[in-house]
């Protein structure tokens, strides 16, 4: 997926996103010790996408922070 995709979800669809994906990613890695995956690179795209919706995730975290820190200040 592409960070734009990212961006453009709600925090809840973020964090079940990373939650199937942190799944998937998983069990691949569970079939892989036992027999030849049909895909391997699945496995570098996966771990991929995790950290880029992990960074989009912490981009969102740190914007609501200096957002409430503003609002204190006012």
């Amino acid at each position: 997926m592409k960070p734009s995709e990212f961006r453009n979800m709600t925090l809840d669809e973020l964090k079940r996103t990373i939650a199937s994906l942190r799944d998937e990613y998983f069990k691949l890695r569970i079939r892989r010790g036992s027999e030849a995956l049909p895909n391997p690179l699945r496995l570098r795209v996966i771990r991929r996408d995790i950290a880029k919706a992990l960074t989009i995730l912490k981009e969102l975290d740190k914007k609501e922070t200096v957002e409430k820190g503003e609002n204190a200040k006012s």
